[in-house]
């Protein structure tokens, strides 16, 4: 996937003006594997470390059959912009769970993420569940409980022999 320019450096209309969101399509599984990655190795060097977040991507394999296969797990709502996938979330329509959510790392803080989110979100909420639950990584949780989510738990999984800390959150229908 090409670089993309954030809204400063293009002087172009605002991303979340340019995105269209819509349910996932086996022609993204491709982006939504670099997506995953780059989001992982990149957007959250602050919080992990190096063989935390090498173990973290390689969870997943990063190919497009592996994301393929996902899609038919879990109904994913993508963020397509100039014709690529540049973000995603994973939801268990069965559990009430948001299992993923990843942006490009250079397109973030720019509504994408909170947009996905929130369509995600009121899909869970129109299919029942009174509550919706996530397992946030430390990048996400803050801004989740700014928004309303409730924690309930901090806890860590292991990948690849890295221990890997998050944080399980709760939004439950006012």
């Amino acid at each position: 996937m090409a670089r993309l320019a954030t809204h400063a450096e293009s002087g172009e209309t605002p991303m979340l003006e340019r995105t269209r969101f819509r349910e996932a399509l086996p022609r993204d599984a491709a982006d939504q594997a670099e997506v995953f990655h780059h989001a992982v190795m990149e957007g959250a060097s602050s919080r992990y470390t190096l063989s935390q977040r090498e173990a973290w991507s390689a969870a997943l394999p990063r190919t497009a059959e592996a994301w393929m296969a996902r899609q038919t797990l879990y109904p994913t709502l993508v963020a397509e912009c100039d014709g690529h996938c540049v973000g995603f979330c994973e939801r268990d329509a069965n559990d009430g769970r948001i299992e993923t959510l990843y942006v490009w790392p250079a397109i973030t803080r720019q509504g994408v993420g909170s947009r996905l989110l929130e369509l995600s979100l009121e899909a869970l909420l129109a299919a029942g569940h009174a509550r919706v639950l996530i397992d946030a990584s430390l990048m996400l949780a803050p801004a989740l409980e700014a928004r309303g989510w409730t924690r309930l738990a901090e806890e860590t999984v292991e990948r690849f022999g890295e221990s890997l800390p998050r944080v399980r959150l709760a939004f439950d229908r006012a």
